[in-house]
């Protein structure tokens, strides 16, 4: 059996190291932190229309008539967020930096996480997060090839918005 040592260039944390991260162990953290967020949400916090998911559906299910009461489970924001990193061949870096936009939306627009906006504020962070930080940028359309039911046009204005939001 080989036994692992730590040293100043690779720090193992389970089978991650910080040159060489663990996907689905970020993707888990980046989904608890998610689901943290609708847990403590401020139920009075700024509407805005492009991020609700009644008005903008990602696919052409039905949403439910209490879609802004169910609080997705956390295996649930996992699977979302696996979905689209494993899709669009994203890396545990870009997860990180999805974060960092999802954190940076709640503090400057004034927004906390909600049952009727993750998915969207999460696909948004995604988005920009993947053009920022990976060399093969996952273009708009792409989205679009991996959530069927979704319009780029719909994306486009997603980006548009985040960022505005975000500055």
């Amino acid at each position: 059996m080989l036994k692992k040592a730590n040293s100043c260039s690779t720090i193992f944390i389970d089978d991650n190291t910080v040159s060489q991260p663990n996907l689905r162990a970020t993707l888990k953290c980046v989904s608890l932190a998610i689901y943290y967020h609708i847990k403590k949400r401020d139920q009075e916090t700024e509407f805005v229309d492009i991020l609700d998911e009644k008005r903008h559906p990602l696919s052409k299910q039905p949403v439910p008539a209490d879609y802004a009461k169910i609080e997705p489970t956390h295996n649930y924001i996992y699977r979302f967020i696996k979905n689209l990193f494993i899709s669009a061949q994203l890396t545990a870096e870009c997860a990180i930096i999805s974060l960092i936009y999802i954190e940076r939306l709640l503090a400057c627009a004034d927004i906390c996480l909600q049952p009727s906006n993750w998915k969207r504020i999460v696909l948004g962070a995604i988005l920009l997060a993947s053009k920022v930080w990976d060399d093969q940028a996952v273009w708009n359309v792409d989205y679009c090839q991996i959530m069927k039911d979704l319009q780029v046009e719909d994306v486009n204005e997603l980006e548009r918005q985040f960022l505005e939001l975000i500055q």
